[in-house]
């Protein structure tokens, strides 16, 4: 048996939706679908304001500048991220500086955030990891007490939620991604969801090279200024069109992994020497990721891993610590204290996920895990 760390989850409504636009001949870029899906991510999400972005790294950094974080300034972000986390803040001349991890989320630890408070911070950067919220209501106040800007890393997960309240709708702005792996994905695609006109204004700007832009681009001949630095960052509508047919499926999808998630808790939790995600009390995890944690030193996880690899389940580990990645750790010499991200990073292990997952599949997944810990390991 092969079973791969994600399946697309794809029906006809997503070629259908791509073959309108490319047979239109028009508007590949910059067209309706783009506006329709950025009022679509702002609805569903619960926010006043959404601009698509070609990657949601784009969108991060785009975010970043709208928010004026620059040369000097400081933001604390989880070194248990995707290392765009904090890259973002080096693309401006900012620097990230690191907190460590609680183990209920695997989020941003907020009494240690507290400490890392300083003049120099301007921002915090929580990411949420794997389709669970971190703790951001804890987060978020630390922020208000502060006077600090709150941007929240949510690529993970989009339709997650805190007793009903949407991961995007805690911070200034949120960032999202539509990478293939994602629940919902146009191959490569962001957004960023804010209730500020004025960061809504700016991404416009940011995203296509500083242009103000009255209308469309390709069709009138009057002149548009470039009143700042910009980037070519924008969405294609082709892309926008995919995005719009796959959240109209978000709840289909998400229902989908929950299912196949709780079936996979259920199996893993005869496991003694395994952890399941177990997301604390009111918090809705959509499963972007299903991640398990050993009770054992790295060398049992990095056994499981090949044990599984070698039976046709791909496994990955997310995340190795930023901080202690060669260009971090060498050419930016970075020297942190992350104990629990340390701790943590040595003994996660995400296992397939995805809404196609069968219950042969998931029987087969935990069936060759239970054996590796039945032989000693």
């Amino acid at each position: 048996m092969k079973i791969p760390l994600f399946k697309i989850f794809w029906d006809e409504d997503d070629i259908q939706a791509v073959n309108e636009v490319i047979k239109s001949g028009m508007y590949w870029t910059n067209g309706l679908k783009t506006k329709e899906f950025e009022k679509m991510i702002a609805e569903y999400v619960g926010t006043k304001y959404a601009a698509v972005f070609n990657s949601g790294t784009s969108a991060l950094h785009a975010t970043v500048l709208a928010h004026d974080i620059k040369n000097g300034d400081e933001a604390i972000v989880p070194s248990f991220t995707f290392i765009a986390t904090a890259n973002a803040l080096l693309f401006t001349g900012a620097k990230p500086v690191f907190a460590d991890i609680e183990t209920k989320t695997f989020g941003l630890d907020p009494e240690d955030v507290k400490e890392k408070i300083t003049t120099k911070v301007k921002a915090i950067i929580p990411m949420h990891y794997g389709g669970s919220s971190c703790l951001i209501d804890e987060i978020k106040e630390i922020a208000d007490d502060h006077n600090l800007i709150l941007i929240e890393d949510a690529a993970e997960s989009l339709g997650a939620k805190i007793n009903n309240e949407k991961v995007g709708t805690f911070g200034d702005s949120a960032v999202l991604s539509f990478c293939q792996n994602k629940a919902v994905t146009t191959g490569e695609g962001g957004a960023v969801v804010t209730d500020s006109k004025e960061i809504y204004e700016k991404l416009k700007l940011i995203r296509s090279h500083g242009r103000l832009e009255y209308s469309d681009y390709f069709s009138t001949w009057k002149e548009m200024d470039y009143v700042t630095l910009g980037y070519n960052y924008r969405m294609s509508d082709i892309t926008a069109a995919l995005g719009i047919a796959q959240l109209k499926k978000i709840d289909k999808i998400i229902y989908m992994r929950r299912k196949n998630a709780a079936q996979m808790n259920a199996r893993f939790s005869e496991i003694k020497k395994v952890l399941p995600p177990r997301p604390p009390n009111g918090f809705n995890h959509v499963y972007q990721m299903y991640t398990v944690r050993t009770k054992d030193e790295k060398d049992i996880r990095d056994k499981l891993a090949k044990h599984l690899t070698e039976r046709g389940i791909t496994t990955k580990v997310y995340f190795h610590p930023v901080h202690l990645t060669h260009f971090y750790k060498h050419e930016l010499k970075y020297d942190c204290k992350l104990p629990v991200t340390e701790e943590v990073a040595e003994q996660v292990l995400t296992l397939p996920m995805y809404p196609s997952l069968t219950t042969k599949e998931i029987d087969y997944i935990a069936g060759e895990t239970q054996n590796f810990f039945l032989k000693g390991s």
